[in-house]
């Protein structure tokens, strides 16, 4: 099937010239992910794969927002574990995991065009790409500390290998939002560009790669996947495991609680 041919409730496929945009499509939710929107990304994603028409591939959201991470509504899908407690662990690896291994394994160049916040597991999708372009205005965020959770979808791994171990910690621990700009001079990102030229420069962006030396690109992905994530699959597990242990903490219970109900957590290290 082709890729354009797609239908999918909560994200929008369009082909040109040989690039398939792959849209995050829950505006009213800032593309916070649920399970719907899980099972639609890994769906275009591996149509894109299959379609040989699509040389290329871009990441981007609809609205505001390229995804403001996991919807907490729905966070375990009704999923919970022995003690009551949400089963993140399914959740990850079911609904999260499936997409960051679509993207690495996709023999194609996938390029993040990050158009407002990518927060949480909307981070982890930004760096799990190959290349990652961001409007002026965007922003990164590793918010999983600022409710007791520790960080997932393969974040752990993509932000060290971008930037190494002393601003991953920073990152990770701190949970502060870092600009666009900032994450350029770090290397965290590739590019950034005004917020009114994101969609042109990305086109033109994806326009090149799809008119490039499609098997090239492939085996560089190859090459740089082997050296740098060859581990990708036992780190993913890791996380899981880890954020089911701060799942069944006291202190998610109150990051959670502080977050909907709009105030400071009060943390107790329990």
């Amino acid at each position: 099937m082709s890729a354009a041919n797609i239908e999918l409730e909560t994200v929008n496929v369009r082909v040109d010239d040989g690039a398939a945009t792959i849209e995050l499509n829950r505006p009213d939710a800032l593309n916070a992910w649920n399970a719907q929107l899980g099972a639609d990304l890994v769906a275009a994603l591996r149509g894109a794969t299959e379609d040989d028409a699509v040389r290329a591939v871009v990441l981007t959201g609809a609205g505001r927002a390229f995804s403001s991470g996991a919807d907490l509504k729905d966070i375990s899908g009704g999923d919970v574990t022995a003690d009551g407690r949400p089963d993140v662990y399914k959740t990850l690896t079911e609904r999260y995991h499936p997409v960051m291994r679509a993207v690495r394994e996709m023999p194609k160049p996938v390029i993040a065009a990050v158009n407002g916040p990518a927060v949480g597991i909307g981070c982890s999708l930004a760096l799990c790409s190959d290349l990652i372009i961001a409007a002026e205005s965007a922003y990164f965020l590793l918010a999983f500390v600022n409710i007791g959770l520790v960080p997932d979808g393969g974040s752990s791994l993509f932000v060290p290998t971008r930037i190494g171990m002393a601003r991953a910690t920073e990152l990770s621990m701190l949970g502060e939002r870092l600009p666009a700009t900032r994450a350029l001079e770090w290397g965290l990102i590739n590019r950034v560009v005004a917020d009114e030229s994101l969609h042109e420069e990305t086109a033109a962006l994806a326009a090149r790669l799809a008119a490039g030396p499609t098997r090239s690109y492939a085996g560089t992905k190859r090459q740089l996947n082997s050296w740098l994530y060859s581990r990708m699959e036992e780190q993913l597990e890791l996380e899981a495991g880890i954020q089911q242990e701060m799942a069944g903490s006291e202190d998610f219970v109150e990051g959670a609680m502080a977050f909907v109900e709009k105030r400071p957590a009060r943390f107790s290290g329990s």
